[in-house]
């Protein structure tokens, strides 16, 4: 008796959903890879974006190399590039990108990410990044504003947000319609303070850091915040990344 009980018991186990592992919603690439600046970040960004997936019930895909472009990028809702230097990437690997993103595609542009050296080397990108960044002044402590309180990647955040960055400068050469979603307040730090050799202006009133919009067929969503290894800890930012990550996998979330 107390057999077949043990065998009803690994039947109905078999059988029955674990009600401990959610169902995934969607699946997630994300690819971190180090630059000279950027490395340190990746085992703590890893940890706190892989509890988020387990919180919000995705799946994620890390990689640190380009080769992880190379294979069959359909099942991914969105792909993050979270500080990778796209530079590194080679002509397959954008081609694959590329592919992916005319078939309805979606990619989440974290910091560096957001960079593309030299400049005009990937037109395609800079149009995908929606704007072409410049110098970026020093890591200071200025004011975040949301400009658009119905996004999700604003979501959890205060009005006015004292926070510590790298605010990059941008332009518009390729002339790309932006929706943004977070600003810096120049009054609230030095803009020209950069190393020297160099020469930063600000950008005056309109200085978005953090922006959405469309490319070919599907979303793209910018945050140029990120810079180092203690903001992957800390819960206000985090909170900015899963918006982000909610917003460009599944389109949903934004208020009515």
């Amino acid at each position: 008796m107390k057999r077949l009980s043990l065998l009803f018991a690994a039947v109905f186990a078999l059988l029955t959903p674990s009600l401990s592992r959610a169902d995934s919603q969607f699946r997630v690439l994300v690819l971190a890879m180090p630059s000279k600046y950027h490395y340190e970040y990746v085992p703590v960004a890893r940890e706190s974006l892989e509890r988020l997936a387990k919180l919000h019930a995705f799946e994620i895909t890390w990689a640190n190399a380009g080769g992880a472009l190379e294979q069959d990028l359909s099942p991914y809702a969105a792909i993050l590039l979270l500080n990778t230097p796209v530079e590194d990437l080679n002509p397959a690997q954008r081609g694959k990108f590329e592919a992916y993103m005319n078939g309805g595609g979606n990619a989440m542009i974290v910091h560096r990410t957001a960079i593309a050296l030299p400049a005009e080397s990937w037109p395609w990108y800079e149009k995908l990044v929606g704007r072409t960044v410049g110098v970026h002044p020093m890591l200071q402590t200025g004011v975040v504003t949301v400009s658009d309180e119905g996004f999700p990647a604003t979501y959890g955040l205060p009005e006015r947000w004292v926070w510590s960055d790298e605010f990059y400068t941008t332009t518009n050469p390729h002339k790309v319609t932006i929706h943004p979603v977070l600003n810096v307040d120049e009054s609230s730090y030095d803009p020209t303070k950069i190393w020297p050799g160099q020469v930063a202006k600000g950008m005056g009133k309109d200085h978005p850091i953090a922006w959405y919009h469309s490319y070919q067929k599907g979303r793209v969503f910018v945050t140029t915040l990120g810079h180092n290894v203690e903001m992957y800890r800390d819960a206000q930012y985090l909170t900015h990344l899963m918006g982000g990550i909610y917003w460009t996998a599944t389109g949903l979330g934004q208020a009515q």
